[in-house]
Order: structure tokens, then sequence, then C-alpha cells
């Protein structure tokens, strides 16, 4: 049995926290990111949480593959997509994907590598398992010079959840520029704590 993390204790209240703190941005990530899927793709989802970015790629793609290092996060997201019968639901490691390279048309990571020690390893490692052609879409929420986004970061972090970067849309561009995407897209849902959407096309 797995050690139980911060991601486990939190996984009861996430929905809720976040529909209350940053509702327009939670409900609409999902959305935006599937904009990228089509009906024939096989898709990887890194850090699925509870399912709420899963539940709109498993509409559009033909089978999703759902991760998460935390099986409490993995519970929640098993009951949100019940009725999705082209998911599989797996325990797994962002940075050690135990698949061949180029396994999947389509790769996503939500709102995790700003979480990772090393978050280049991470987005290489998402590259490696998807198709030539293929895209990477990696939704990170970004701080901005709202009040309310500095204060969400203090409290999840006297909570026990480590930033190891905090990124705005300038520094975000920036990242993926420095470790070798500078054609990478961007797109951003507003709100209380905006997300960034990077898309980069696996050349």
């Amino acid at each position: 049995m797995s050690r139980r993390t911060v991601w486990d204790v939190f996984s009861p209240v996430y929905d809720l926290a976040e529909t209350v703190y940053n509702r327009d941005v939670y409900k609409t990530t999902g959305e935006r990111a599937a904009e990228y899927i089509g009906p024939g793709d096989r898709v990887l989802e890194c850090a699925c949480g509870t399912g709420e970015i899963s539940i709109w790629l498993a509409r559009k793609c033909r089978h999703l593959t759902a991760t998460d290092m935390s099986d409490g996060m993995l519970r929640r997201a098993g009951r949100k997509l019940r009725n999705c019968y082209n998911v599989k639901l797996a325990r797994a490691d962002i940075m050690h994907i135990k698949c061949p390279d180029g396994s999947f048309d389509k790769v996503v990571a939500g709102n995790v590598i700003h979480l990772l020690d090393d978050p280049e390893g991470a987005v290489n490692e998402l590259r490696r398992v998807c198709r030539r052609g293929g895209k990477i879409i990696i939704p990170t929420y970004i701080n901005d010079s709202k009040t309310s986004s500095r204060i969400a970061v203090k409290l999840l972090g006297k909570l026990g959840v480590k930033f190891h970067r905090e990124f705005d849309i300038d520094s975000y561009r920036k990242f993926f520029s420095e470790i070798g995407y500078p054609d990478a897209e961007f797109t951003v849902v507003d709100g209380r704590m905006p997300c960034a959407l990077a898309v980069i096309t696996n050349k």
C-alpha cells in the first residue's frame, strides 16, 4: 500500500475547495484542453486529480489513460468517470511513465509541473510518450497581480502543498522557451487564479 500524501488527505474536499475559490477557471480548463483532442486520439493524462479535466477529455477521445500518484485522487476520479467506458485509471509517476516512446496521440498534465523538483524532466518525459506530430497540453495555474492569488499560494503552502515554481504568464512562456520549446502556444483561462495552457507540437 502506498504512503498517504497531502493529496490523499485533500482529495475529499478538493473539488469543493476549487469550486468555491476558483469556479470559472476550474470548470473551464478541461473544456479548453479538450479542444485539442480528436475522436480517434489515444490520450494520456498525468496528475488527473479528481478527474475534472479527465471528464472533458474522455468525451472527445477514443481512449484515455488517466493517472495520478494519489490513491485518494484516483478514487475520486473513478467516481466521476464511472460512466466513461473508454477510460483506464492507473497509479503512475509523471517522471517515470512506464509506456513505450510515442504511445499516445495527445498527452495532458494539468496543474502539476510547478509542484515538481524537475519540471523540465517532466515535460521531456511527456514528450517522450507522445507520438511525433502529437500534442502535449500542460495547463498550469499562474499568479497575477491579484492579492487573492498570492493568498491562495500561501494558504496551500501552510497545508503542505509545496510550490517549487511560481509562474506568471511571462515566466511560463520563458520556461518553455528555455527548455527547448520556443514554439509552444499559450492560451489563458482568466479568473480568480488564472490557468495558462501551454501546447507543444511534438516535432
